[in-house]
């Protein structure tokens, strides 16, 4: 496993706070693969347990379920 990879973080995410399930410093965006900084993740959906970069991220994934 690369370097890279090692620090990729598992979180299960809930309403308003995540738990981390495997420490690491960053998750990927599930819109764009982004690494966002844990210390920066601010939008995610607990419904769909899935991490956002941004709030244009989010949007275009409740979007994209339609």
């Amino acid at each position: 496993m690369d370097k890279i990879a090692a620090d990729q973080a598992v979180l299960h995410y809930g309403d308003g706070e995540f738990a981390v399930l495997k420490p690491g410093r960053f998750v990927r965006c599930a819109v764009t693969d982004k690494p966002i900084p844990l210390e920066v993740l601010r939008y995610w959906s607990p419904s769909r347990q899935q991490p956002y970069f941004g709030p244009a991220e989010f949007i275009a994934a409740q979007q994209g379920e339609k």
